[in-house]
């Protein structure tokens, strides 16, 4: 079976790859395949970097936040009925179930004071959560009922000028009195408890810097709120799956709770990433825009340089659309060709990166990379898409210019 338009691409390839009478139209042609090299490798690049800027957020998150996080749409604190957390926990996708409780509470450690949150989680935590790898000092413990202890984030610990190895010294916590009215007397408005650190941990600054992790029987004591959560968090067997979850919960719990998954726990945080790479793309389309505009001058004066050879052409019987094709394919070719070279510099750059480290964050941690196949799919489309554009209008209009009539 014959090949599509092989006459007009055998003819393209001939012409950009033979001698051009005048040098000034090879040395265009050099500059638009560099520029489409260029603007293609530095898609790949930033679209990879900020791939791998999301992914190292992502990962630092997932030692705190859960899969999911199921909240009440009105009150801080809310109760679930026996009935309700069985049925959550039986869940197809329920791997783990954790109620927690949180307030913000002043805490004092020796002379030091501090207001911060206190959380307090179930023994689910060590397992739900990836804190333990986070320990920067001290271990991963949080006690007994009898000998409850707490994790401190590092912003807390150094607000407080914490001592792990004071073993007389552990933490004041004070929070509001619940139903408390106003009065001059503090130990009426509130209501205080002490807590021994075991470990110091460092996850990102706004964690660091505001959490205290205590046991949940400790906590719900302290707040007057026993039996009583603020999120009920939990681990999906497969995360992927948590749309799906998400509806199922709400289904069973109604619409006074919110079910949020791990994007929507931090939505502003996401779309910001998100809204600087889209705008990095359209920043770096646009002078992909402009480098492939070099196409349509150096098609220009190929068909300018190449009349006598079209004029040939038509009297051995060419019509007007396969001459069309010829220089549609010529600009094309040109795209093509830069294109991958760009994306062969771009893989290696991002190889480099993720394996070598040519740019580092701090001394021990390279800048974060992920080479994602959408945004290569993407990346070429678009500078097809340019390409195709920018070689068309040469061949489609440029071309009745400078017909040789017969």
């Amino acid at each position: 079976m014959p090949k599509v338009n092989s006459f007009p691409f055998f003819i393209a390839r001939r012409y950009l790859f033979s001698r051009k009478s005048t040098h000034v139209i090879q040395i265009i042609s050099a500059i638009s395949v560099l520029g489409v090299m260029v603007g293609s490798a530095a898609l790949i690049v930033l679209l990879s970097a900020f791939n791998g800027l999301e992914s190292w957020v992502i990962g630092l998150y997932d030692a705190f936040d859960s899969d999911i996080k199921i909240t009440h749409a009105e009150d801080k604190f809310f109760r679930l009925s026996d009935g309700q957390i069985k049925r959550l926990a039986a869940l197809e996708e329920t791997a783990l179930l954790m109620p927690a409780i949180e307030e913000n509470a002043l805490a004092t450690y020796g002379d030091a004071s501090f207001i911060c949150a206190v959380k307090g989680v179930g023994p689910a935590f060590i397992r739900m959560s990836g804190i333990d790898s986070m320990i920067t000092e001290g271990s991963f413990s949080l006690g007994s009922d009898s000998f409850p202890q707490a994790l401190v984030g590092a912003g807390v610990a150094y607000s407080l000028s914490l001592n792990l190895r004071n073993a007389f010294t552990g933490i004041d916590l004070y929070v509001p009195r619940p139903g408390a009215g106003y009065t001059l007397n503090p130990t009426e408005a509130f209501q205080s408890a002490v807590i021994r650190p075991s470990g110091i941990f460092q996850i990102q600054p706004e964690v660091d810097t505001r959490y205290i992790i205590v046991p949940y029987g400790f906590a719900s004591r302290l707040f007057s709120r026993e039996g009583m959560y603020s999120t009920v968090e939990l681990k999906l067997r497969n995360p992927r799956n948590s749309a799906a979850f998400q509806e199922q919960a709400e289904a069973l719990l109604g619409p006074r709770f919110r079910v949020q998954n791990r994007f929507q726990q931090h939505e502003l945080l996401y779309k910001i990433i998100n809204s600087e790479k889209w705008a990095v793309y359209l920043i770096l389309t646009f002078i992909l825009i402009i480098a492939v505009f070099n196409i349509i001058g150096s098609m220009t004066m190929l068909i300018v340089d190449k009349r006598a050879d079209i004029r040939t052409l038509e009297c051995l019987g060419a019509d007007q659309r396969s001459l069309k094709q010829i220089f549609f394919l010529e600009g094309l070719l040109i795209s093509a060709i830069g294109l991958a070279l760009g994306c062969i510099t771009g893989f290696v750059l991002v190889y480099l990166q993720d394996r070598v480290g040519l740019v580092m964050i701090s001394e021990l941690d390279a800048y974060p990379v992920q080479f994602r196949w959408a945004d290569f799919a993407l990346i070429c489309l678009t500078v097809l898409g340019i390409g195709a554009l920018a070689a068309w209008f040469p061949a489609a209009r440029l071309l009745k210019r400078y017909k040789v009539q017969s």
